[in-house]
């Protein structure tokens, strides 16, 4: 049993990383928990390994009695006093129990139970290292799926990158390196502490940036929000308190290096860099640039705010399927509305009804009718006096009598109005 414990020792030292004194502690108590029934004596029972010779021994500690009446905790005073002379009557003396094949029993009971502690061992080491890393990003290599999960080795470790975590548009094979980004070091599972991993959450862009942009590793520049959607597009808000300090181009770097580093890492996710600004309705022109606004509410009791874009800028502010849109209402904060601007449209509206109302008020016919001569084209009495009466007739579907009556108004009138629409 000797050799084969100190192996064993030697073993799990080099190769597991574990310091000798802990296995020998650990492989104590499994032995102890493995083997009480094999001691016949065997109160407050403890064992003793020799780390360097590898020996076992077993001590109790039983009760000095005149007669013996619970053999496993109790010995008689005359074989205590073989022990040691000086013992009395209701002492506690340690003695050793060691049987003489305690060895091959220790081996054969004792090997599952030390494994288990081993592995006990194992797990709280992860944590111990693990647990203030949570918010870093790590390298480490796929090693395999289990279902949708991928299981990454971290060398002495692995963590877990679970589907929820992974990039939607990002496809792994065993053996590629990626780097990642430790969401949380769970020590609640069953199996053990867990590390957590993610791609996709916004935090990682974060912890890219603050690799790749020496500004905000030294507070230059301040990363004041992000908005993600994993492996379509990111908006970062970014600002300096110093003047001096442009914090766009500083992000960007010397002919885009900086920003280039990062989106490479993101498998050519599109990173949009922007100015932050306190006020809600200047950083949200930022955001939906370059489409250009045209004119913003905001209502602070809903935290909304209304935009309007021309009708060429719309599908630009909105983004494909709405994700500029989305982006920007979670890089603010706000609701974000975005709507067409119809101002031109309305006045435009608002004159030909201007139109129809001079037309029937000079040429002394309805609302109506004023409204077909001007949708015609016939929009102003100069242009009604070079129509003839049939024409006249056909927009309004009137007689011929009625035709001519409306056009000898219209020439009585001529030269007095001009074409308004």
């Amino acid at each position: 049993m000797n050799a084969e414990m100190l192996t064993m020792l030697d073993y799990l030292e080099r190769e597991r990383g574990i310091s000798r004194e802990i296995l020998v502690e650990a492989i104590s108590g499994a032995l102890l928990t493995a083997s009480k029934k094999t001691f016949a004596t065997a109160r407050e029972l403890r064992i003793e390994i020799n780390a360097k010779t590898g020996d076992i021994r077993a001590f109790a500690k039983p009760i000095v009695v005149e007669k013996i009446a619970n053999l496993h905790d109790e010995i008689t005073l005359a074989k205590a006093r073989q022990i040691n002379p000086a013992v009395q009557l209701g002492d506690e003396i340690e003695i050793e129990v060691t049987p003489k094949d305690f060895g091959r029993i220790a081996a054969q009971t004792a090997r599952q139970a030390i494994m288990q502690r081993i592995r006990q061992i194992e797990k709280d080491m992860i944590y111990e290292e693990f647990k203030d890393r949570a918010g870093e990003i790590v390298s480490g290599t796929v090693r395999r799926f289990e279902r949708s999960d991928v299981i990454v080795d971290l060398g002495r470790f692995e963590a877990t990158m679970p589907s929820r975590e992974r990039v939607p548009t990002e496809e792994y094979s065993v053996g590629d390196r990626i780097r990642a980004y430790v969401v949380e070091v769970n020590n609640n599972s069953a199996r053990g502490p867990e590390i957590i991993l993610s791609r996709s959450h916004p935090n990682f862009v974060r912890r890219l940036f603050e690799v790749e942009v020496s500004e905000i590793g030294d507070r230059t520049v301040e990363l004041k929000a992000i908005a993600r959607e994993a492996g379509a597009r990111t908006k970062v808000a970014v600002h300096s308190s110093d003047d001096k300090v442009d914090p766009v181009g500083a992000c960007v770097g010397m002919r885009g290096a900086r920003v280039k580093n990062i989106v490479r890492e993101l498998n050519n996710e599109k990173v949009d860099i922007i100015r932050w600004h306190s006020d809600p309705q200047e950083l949200v022109k930022e955001a939906l640039k370059p489409a250009k606004i045209h004119s913003i509410i905001l209502d602070a009791a809903a935290k909304k705010i209304s935009v309007t874009v021309s009708k060429d800028e719309l599908s630009q502010a909105i983004g494909r399927r709405g994700q500029n849109a989305r982006l920007t209402a979670k890089l603010t904060g706000w609701d974000i509305d975005i709507n067409e601007d119809k101002s031109k449209e309305e006045a435009f509206e608002s004159q030909k009804t201007q139109a129809a109302h001079s037309l029937a008020d000079l040429l002394g016919i309805t609302q109506e009718q004023g409204d077909k001569l001007t949708k015609s084209g016939m929009n102003a009495i100069d242009v009604i006096v070079l129509c003839g009466p049939e024409d006249i007739a056909g927009v309004l579907e009137c007689d011929q009598e009625t035709a001519e009556r409306i056009l000898e108004a219209a020439k009585a009138h001529a030269g007095g109005s001009t074409a308004v629409a």
